[in-house]
C-alpha cells in the first residue's frame, strides 16, 4: 500500500462524518455512518470500515488521525460522567449551588437551575486559606482532609477535583491535596484548578474544573480504547484531538484536559469556513454548519477568529443565559441553535407550532429513517417537500421511508394544527429556518454587524438544504456551498494546526504593573505551550499575546492583542492607549481618568499552517446535463413543482445552473430555490446567487 494519508473524523450526535485526504494527489475520500450513542467508537470503526472498501490498507500509510468528538458535552447533558468528588476550601462546598447569586430571569419566581455534578455529600472543605495575593492566611492541614478520602473511598469515587480558594495565584496547597489523594486513592483521577484553569472568578473556576473530573475517566478509557484498535488495524501515525478553541493537541492533553474538547466537533465547520474566507477573498462571512442535532454560526471578518472564554453548557432552559453550567475554557465564539434536521416538531401549550430542542438523534432518529422513530422532525418535512430523495440519501446507501414521514407529520403537527401534509412540511421547514434566521440577526446585531452585508458559508448534513431559505430571511445576496459540505466539521479539522491556549490570573493596576514579571509570565507561559505542542508532535511557530484589562473596579474586562516583543518596548503609556483604543471601538468613548487594571495574562501557541486539502480539484469530465427531475415545493408557487436534479460531479466552472434545482452529492443536498442561480467555481465551490429582487423575501 502506497500513499500518505491524512483522516479527520467528527462525532456528531446523528452522523459520524469521515474525510481521507491523499496528501500526495489531493485526492479526497468521503464517508458517513450513523453515530453508535452507547459507544461512539463503534461508529468511528464502522466509518474506517466504509473507507477501507474504497481505499484498501489506508490506516496503514495514514500519519494523522484527527478526531472531534461530543463525549464530554453528551456526558454533561446526560449526567452520565464518571463519579466525581469536591474538594475545596473549608466553608466554601455549596460555591456550585450559590454560583453567581444572579436569576435568569426576573420574572420565573420557580426558575430552575443544573443540578450540580457533583452532589453535597461528596462535596469537602479542608483547612486552608490564602490571600487573594497568593500569601499563606493558614497553612493546609493534611489531617482535615481524612473525611473527604474516607467518603470517597467508600463511594467507589472515580475522579476528584480540587479547587481551593486563590489558587490561581499559588498553587502549593492543590498540589499537596493531589499528591494525598494519589497516594491514599490509587486509580483515581485528580484535576486541580491550578492547572485546569488558573484564573480568578471561584464560581466558574470551580465549575470548570469539576466538569474536568468528571469526563476525565471517560475520555482517558475512549481515547485509549480508540487509539488501541486503531493500532491493531495497522495504524502507526499520530491520533490528535480537536479543541473548542480551533487547534488540535495530542490525546494525552485531551485526556488530562477533556473540558477543552466539550466543543470539539462544532468548531470544525467554522475552522473550515475562516479557510476558505481567506482562500477566495470573501469578506465578511457568517459560517452556518446544521447537522442532525443542532445547528451553529459564527461570524468572521479577519484573519482572527472570535473566541469566547466562557460560555455555558447543559442548560436548563437552552435560549436563557445563566441557566446553565458555566464553563471557562478558550472557545471559538459560536452561537448554537436548537434545530438540526433531527429536531423534533410539535405543537406546544399555546396551540403554536415548536421545533426542538429535543432531537430524535441517531437512535431512533427521524421516522424516514425506519429505525422506530414516530415524531416528525426537520428531516422528515424535508423529505415531504421533495427536498431530500429517497432513494439518493447518502448515495443511495439508506433509503428513506417517505411514508413513515408523512405519518409523522400528519399525527404530530398537521392533524392537531388542521394542515394537510404538505402544508404541515413546509411550515416545519420554514420555521425551523425562522427559528435560525431570528437567532442570527440577534447574534449579528450584538457584534455590531448586519447579516445582509455578509456571504452565508453554508456546511453540514442539513445545512445546503436550508441555506437558501435562511439566506433570504436574512437578505443575503450570495451562499458559498464548499466542497465536502456535508463533513465539513471533519474537513476543517485537515486545516487546523496544532495549538494550545493559556491563562494565568495577574491582578495588577496597570500604573504600577511591573512590566518584567509580567514578560516572564509569558516567558512561563511559553515553554508550557512548546512542551504542550511538542507532545502533539509539532514546534511553535507563532505566538499570540494578549492581557485582559478593565477600568479598575469595573467587573468586565476587555481582550487586548500585544505585539510579540517586550512590554518594556511598549510602556505603561502604549498599554493604556491599546485599551482606551480597544474600549472606544467597543462602546464609543473611553473614560479619562481612571485607571486601568490589568486581570489576566493570555498565550496563544501554534504550529505550522497545514497544506489544505483543497488545494487540488479536477474539473469533471462528464456530461452537463441534469440527470433528472423532482418534484418539490416552490414556496413562490405555493405548490410542488418540477426541480432539475443535478450530480455535483457533473458541474463544471462555467456552467450556471437556474433554480428551481436540487444539487445532489453522497453527503448532503443543496436546494436552489426559484430566483437564484448557482455555478461552480475554479476551487470547486458552489456559489449561489440570489436575485436582488428575491433578497429578503420570505
Amino acid at each position: 500500500m502506497n500513499g500518505r494519508y491524512k483522516l479527520g473524523c467528527d462525532i456528531g450526535g446523528t452522523f459520524t462524518d469521515f474525510v481521507l485526504v491523499d496528501q500526495d494527489t489531493g485526492a479526497m475520500t468521503l464517508a458517513k455512518c450513523l453515530t453508535t450513542p452507547d459507544d461512539p467508537s463503534r461508529g468511528v470503526l464502522a466509518g474506517i470500515d466504509q473507507l477501507n472498501l474504497r481505499v484498501p490498507g489506508f490506516l496503514a500509510g495514514t500519519e494523522q488521525v484527527l478526531h472531534g468528538t461530543t463525549l464530554v458535552i453528551n456526558a454533561v447533558m446526560q449526567r452520565s460522567g464518571a463519579k466525581t468528588g469536591l474538594v475545596t476550601t473549608e466553608g466554601f462546598r455549596d460555591v456550585l449551588e450559590i454560583g453567581t447569586e444572579k436569576r435568569y430571569d426576573a420574572y420565573d419566581l420557580q426558575q430552575e437551575y443544573p443540578l450540580p455534578l457533583v452532589p453535597r455529600h461528596l462535596r469537602f472543605g479542608v483547612r486552608e486559606r490564602l490571600r487573594s495575593d497568593g500569601k499563606v492566611l493558614l497553612p493546609f492541614e493534611p489531617a482535615s482532609l481524612e473525611p473527604a478520602l474516607d467518603a470517597f473511598a467508600a463511594e467507589g469515587v472515580a475522579s476528584v477535583a480540587v479547587c481551593l480558594l486563590h489558587a490561581y495565584r499559588t498553587a502549593d496547597h492543590e498540589r499537596q491535596v493531589r499528591d494525598i489523594l494519589r497516594r491514599r486513592l490509587p486509580g483515581v483521577s485528580v484535576s486541580i484548578s491550578s492547572e485546569v484553569l488558573p484564573e480568578i472568578n471561584e464560581y466558574a473556576r470551580t465549575s470548570t474544573t469539576v466538569v474536568n473530573a468528571y469526563a476525565k475517566p471517560l475520555m482517558r478509557d475512549y481515547l485509549g480504547r480508540l487509539d488501541e484498535v486503531l493500532k491493531t488495524r495497522g495504524f502507526s501515525g499520530r491520533l490528535l484531538v480537536m479543541l473548542s478553541s480551533g487547534g488540535v493537541t495530542s490525546i494525552s492533553t485531551a485526556i488530562d484536559y477533556p473540558v477543552r474538547v466539550i466543543e470539539s466537533g462544532p468548531v470544525g465547520g467554522v475552522i473550515l469556513g475562516q479557510h476558505l474566507r481567506r482562500e477566495l477573498d470573501l469578506g465578511p462571512v457568517l459560517a452556518f454548519d446544521m447537522g442532525g442535532t443542532t445547528a451553529k454560526v459564527c461570524h468572521m471578518d479577519s484573519d482572527e477568529i472570535r473566541r469566547a472564554s466562557i460560555y455555558e453548557v447543559a442548560r436548563v432552559h437552552r435560549f436563557k443565559e445563566g441557566s446553565g453550567i458555566p464553563i471557562k475554557v478558550p472557545c471559538i465564539d459560536i452561537l448554537e441553535i436548537g434545530t438540526g434536521g433531527g429536531s423534533i416538531a410539535h405543537v406546544g401549550p399555546l396551540g403554536l407550532l415548536e421545533i426542538g430542542p429535543e432531537s430524535a438523534g441517531a437512535a431512533p432518529g427521524p421516522a424516514c429513517y425506519g429505525q422506530g422513530g414516530m415524531r416528525p422532525t426537520v428531516t422528515d418535512a424535508d423529505l415531504v417537500l421533495g427536498y431530500l430523495g429517497a432513494n439518493s440519501f447518502l448515495g443511495g446507501k439508506m433509503a428513506l421511508d417517505t411514508a413513515a414521514a408523512r405519518t409523522a407529520i400528519r399525527d404530530g403537527v398537521g392533524a392537531p394544527l388542521g394542515r394537510g401534509d404538505l402544508a404541515a412540511a413546509w411550515s416545519i421547514h420554514d420555521l425551523a429556518n425562522e427559528s435560525m434566521a431570528s437567532a442570527a440577526r440577534v447574534y449579528a446585531a450584538e457584534r455590531g454587524v448586519l447579516a445582509s452585508e455578509m456571504r452565508l458559508i453554508a456546511s453540514g448534513g442539513a445545512g445546503p438544504v436550508h441555506a437558501f431559505g435562511l439566506a433570504r430571511k436574512l437578505g443575503m445576496a450570495e451562499i458559498v456551498i464548499p466542497r465536502a459540505v456535508g463533513v465539513a466539521s471533519a474537513a476543517g479539522f485537515m486545516v487546523a494546526p496544532v495549538a494550545f491556549d493559556l491563562v494565568q490570573t495577574y491582578k495588577v493596576r496597570l500604573g504600577t504593573a511591573d512590566l518584567t514579571a509580567i514578560d516572564a509570565i509569558f516567558e512561563r507561559l511559553a515553554l508550557q505551550a512548546d512542551a504542550t505542542l511538542a507532545e502533539a508532535g509539532s514546534v511553535t511557530r507563532r505566538r499570540e499575546r494578549s492581557l485582559d484589562v478593565r477600568y479598575a473596579g469595573q467587573g468586565y474586562d476587555l481582550n487586548i492583542r500585544l505585539p510579540d516583543t517586550p512590554l518594556e518596548s511598549l510602556g505603561h503609556n502604549g498599554l493604556q492607549r491599546r485599551f482606551a483604543e480597544t474600549y472606544t471601538a467597543i462602546y464609543g468613548q473611553a473614560l479619562s481618568g481612571h485607571d486601568f487594571e490589568i486581570v489576566n495574562i493570555r498565550l496563544i501557541a501554534s504550529g505550522p499552517e497545514p497544506t489544505s486539502p483543497f488545494a487540488a480539484f479536477a474539473p469533471p469530465e462528464v456530461p452537463r446535463a441534469p440527470k433528472g427531475e423532482r418534484q418539490a415545493y416552490c414556496p413562490v408557487a405555493g405548490a410542488m413543482v418540477a426541480h432539475a436534479v443535478w450530480d455535483r460531479a457533473a458541474l463544471a466552472p462555467g456552467l450556471e445552473v437556474r433554480g428551481p434545482a436540487l444539487i445532489e452529492e453522497t453527503e448532503s443536498t443543496t436546494v436552489v430555490g426559484t430566483g437564484a442561480s448557482i455555478a461552480c467555481d475554479p476551487t470547486g465551490c458552489l456559489r449561489i446567487r440570489l436575485d436582488r429582487q428575491d433578497k429578503g423575501a420570505r
